[in-house]
């Protein structure tokens, strides 16, 4: 059995109540780690992972924020979200740079979204870091430490953690002192701003909270005492049972059941709501999972990205998608005029795919006589190319390819048009 008890913590100003209730003495969890992995490497599509410590998680209330306004040199205290409950996770320093700190707050991100502990939005203030930064010789103790408070966003933790890094640097390169203090991100100039130094401790006097009583956490159900009824306490081992599927399984599942590459599985379950589209896609068509992934990562989140859209507000539906790949896989149009289709129906949701193949005009030409006549004239008007294929240069034959798709705008059958040309080239 563990008991939390929650404590008040005196003299804190920015809370409107004078004190906040906390958890920071007896947290409700410790030792604990999470596991993560990022794409790496030159090309940045080399999968790195790492595990970062979790030194304590705790629970307690928002206390409010201060709004530094320097042109009038006034600050304004914010009360909105004060009292509001939070969960605090401290980290212990186990990251080198500010690509791994991202993306342990993505992962960290992911997963509290998975489990429905919050949206994890933190443009909007869900989710907040607060970097402790600092730069050491190898094999000597850690430095002195920097904060870099409330950061808003994973690009912004690795801007603002490379940028501090760097900036340490200098100083003791310099023979300067780093100086114990918190310090805020600027990301228009992407710098860090000296706030306030920390050389001074503060006695928060903690104190027992009358007004809630203490949290019981149990193992399993043995372990709850007689007389206490086992669903309306905490257990460890109910809760476990109870997990989604969370990020890591998921990008090990998409990669082992698709066959997909691992960088494509990490863009599947870090986009919110794609991998549920990507997955309904396959289910609705004949086309193999790796022919989907290319047209969901090139072509949807292509036009997604041009807008600035989620993956909710795209025009085009998972089962719409599949249906102009099954008309692709049955040969009925070719993939350069299916990438046509695929616009049109961008623009025009409400039409079906073979509304819009026969609209457009752009299905297969598979008349064998009009297939000689056009292959004839790309074979008569390009005597260059075809001396060079004859003489041994098969892979010359693409061009001529190129050549017939352009006269039938990308509509010829390849397969009957390739056996033509290499007839006529022979």
């Amino acid at each position: 059995q563990q008991e939390v008890p929650f404590r008040q913590e005196a003299l804190l100003l920015r809370r409107h109540a004078c004190y906040q209730i906390t958890q920071q003495r007896l947290p409700i969890a410790v030792n604990g780690s999470l596991i993560y992995s990022y794409l790496g490497g030159k090309k940045r599509n080399q999968v790195l992972s790492r595990c970062v410590r979790i030194k304590q998680i705790q629970l307690e209330q928002d206390s409010g924020k201060s709004l530094h306004d320097d042109q009038r040199s006034q600050t304004l205290i914010d009360l909105n979200r004060a009292g509001v409950g939070l969960m605090e996770l401290v980290m212990e320093a186990d990251m080198s740079c500010g690509d791994e700190a991202a993306a342990a707050v993505r992962e960290l991100q992911l997963i509290l979204q998975m489990l429905g502990t919050c949206q994890g939005n933190m443009s909007e203030g869900q989710l907040r870091v607060d970097a402790n930064v600092s730069v050491h010789c190898p094999g000597e103790p850690l430095g002195v430490r920097t904060e870099v408070k409330n950061i808003n966003s994973a690009r912004y933790v690795a801007r603002a953690i490379d940028y501090e890094i760097q900036r340490q640097k200098k100083v003791l390169e310099n023979g300067g002192i780093i100086v114990n203090e918190t310090r805020a991100f600027d990301s228009k100039s992407g710098t860090t701003i000296p706030m306030r130094d920390k050389e001074g401790l503060q006695d928060y006097r903690f104190m027992p909270e009358p007004n809630l009583p203490p949290l019981f956490i149990y193992e399993d159900e043995a372990s709850v005492p007689a007389g206490v009824n086992p669903t309306q306490v905490v257990m460890i081992d109910r809760l476990k049972a109870e997990l989604p599927e969370l990020p890591g399984v998921r990008r090990a599942r998409m990669v082992d059941q698709y066959k997909i590459l691992p960088e494509h599985s990490f863009t599947l379950v870090n986009e919110d709501g794609l991998m549920e589209y990507f997955e309904r896609v396959v289910r609705n068509t004949k086309a193999e999972p790796r022919k989907v992934i290319g047209w969901v990562m090139k072509e949807l989140l292509g036009n997604l990205n041009q807008q600035s859209l989620k993956i909710a507000q795209s025009p085009v539906s998972p089962e719409a998608l599949a249906d102009l790949l099954n008309v692709l896989e049955s040969g009925h149009i070719s993939s350069s005029a299916a990438k046509v289709v695929f616009q049109e129906m961008w623009k025009a949701p409400e039409k079906a795919v073979e509304q819009l193949v026969k609209e457009l005009d752009l299905g297969l030409v598979s008349d064998r006589e009009k297939l000689l006549k056009i292959c004839q004239k790309v074979v008569d008007t390009h005597p260059e190319q075809v001396h060079v294929i004859r003489a041994g240069n098969k892979k010359v034959l693409n061009k001529l390819m190129g050549a017939v798709q352009t006269e039938t705008k990308g509509r010829a059958d390849p397969v009957q048009v390739r056996a033509i040309l290499e007839e006529m080239t022979s």
